[in-house]
């Protein structure tokens, strides 16, 4: 690898431990300081890193693929978390924040418990449950997407490259909580979004400018232009995709951290501008790589996924190749540590304080020293899976 490669990969892992460091601080005041960020944050985090955690490595790998593969009709798989991401800034986030913040719920499972009065604690001790298992198989899924990036640009053996990436989310999520989860997703974004953005504009100036991109296409693929080239069942199924974002609880954890509930109108449209953006990027990138290798034998593996990373290699200047490897893991560490954290508050907060210590009064530092534990615990059990 060149060198020049290596020096904003380098730069990016410095920055988001730095974050980590930062927001340790802040973080170590109590429970709802490390898992909603006391109810503080501002409006252009929360945004931002509502976007951010549901944009995992799929948008830059699988998104990209699948326009590589289907052309413009693709576009329907993100229209549809588009608009739901839209309407939930917008009409649920409102109600959730301000019924935490009277209720005092700073997990979701907290949030169903108050709702529907469970005072036995089984509604809680099921979610916990299925918190634990889903968001720590998925955090596993994630710690595997940087193994593979990890071996497939620095030849690293993929259990090296898949502990890297764990031992890198689990330090600055173990010292700065939500805060710095919010905050290098902020960060990761902006990375993704540069990456999206500057890699279609060198590749169109490349190739000679966006009419040759459409005749090297249109010439062999007449349909590869139209958006309904599918059927309408496959289309709704697309458009369906988005449906998954109101139960991501992730997401739906950001609603309860802003400061301001009355800026979520703000939130909606700035949301939706980078949501746009990021698919947008990911759209040119798959059409640009159909123009560059109109055969998916020219593709490593014959992988449409590796359309992202080839395209990059072929037009870049190394320091930009090296930006364009950041953002496959901003993608990735951004969904991973707020999973994390999401199964880290089930553990500690619902299960530890609020089933087995129901009637006990616990010590904020002893919470805080215990969710530390637990986020050690976890990333190990997601390793080992």
């Amino acid at each position: 690898m060149n060198f020049l490669s290596l020096i904003p990969f380098l730069i990016y892992f410095i920055v988001i431990i730095s974050i980590g460091i930062y927001a340790q601080k802040f973080s170590s005041r109590g429970m709802s300081e490390f898992f909603v960020g006391g109810r503080k944050m501002n409006k252009f985090v929360v945004a931002i890193s509502a976007i951010a955690s549901g944009r995992s490595a799929w948008l830059l790998l699988g998104f990209t693929g699948q326009v590589y593969m289907m052309g413009l009709s693709a576009v329907w798989a993100v229209v549809g978390y588009i608009l739901v991401e839209f309407l939930l800034f917008l009409y649920y986030a409102p109600r959730i924040r301000n019924f935490a913040g009277k209720n005092d719920c700073i997990t979701i499972p907290d949030f169903y418990a108050s709702n529907f009065r469970d005072d036995k604690g089984y509604l809680r001790l099921l979610l916990i449950f299925i918190f634990i298992v889903f968001m720590v198989s998925y955090v596993s899924a994630q710690f595997v997407g940087g193994g593979k990036t990890f071996y497939a640009n620095f030849g690293l053996n993929q259990t090296t490259g898949i502990i890297l990436t764990a031992v890198i989310v689990l330090f600055y999520t173990l010292m700065g909580g939500f805060l710095a989860v919010s905050l290098t997703d902020v960060f990761q974004v902006i990375i993704m979004l540069i990456s999206l953005l500057a890699l279609p504009f060198y590749a169109i100036y490349d190739l000679g400018g966006i009419h040759e991109v459409y005749q090297r296409i249109q010439n062999p693929d007449h349909n590869f232009f139209n958006p309904f080239a599918l059927s309408a069942g496959v289309m709704i199924g697309f458009i369906g995709i988005g449906l998954g974002s109101p139960g991501n609880p992730h997401i739906i954890i950001r609603y309860m951290s802003i400061k301001d509930p009355s800026q979520f109108r703000w939130t909606a449209i700035m949301g939706t501008v980078w949501n746009i953006l990021l698919a947008l990027g990911a759209l040119l990138i798959g059409i640009l790589a159909k123009a560059y290798f109109p055969n998916i034998e020219s593709l490593p593996g014959k992988d449409p996924e590796n359309a992202f990373l080839t395209l990059s290699n072929a037009v870049l200047p190394p320091a930009l190749v090296g930006l364009v490897m950041a953002s496959i893991f901003a993608a990735i560490m951004s969904t991973a540590d707020s999973q994390l954290l999401v199964a880290t508050s089930s553990l500690v907060r619902d299960f530890y304080e609020k089933i087995l210590n129901k009637r006990k009064k616990i010590s904020q530092a002893k919470l805080v020293f215990l969710s530390r534990i637990a986020v050690i615990l976890l990333v190990y059990i997601a390793i080992m899976l």
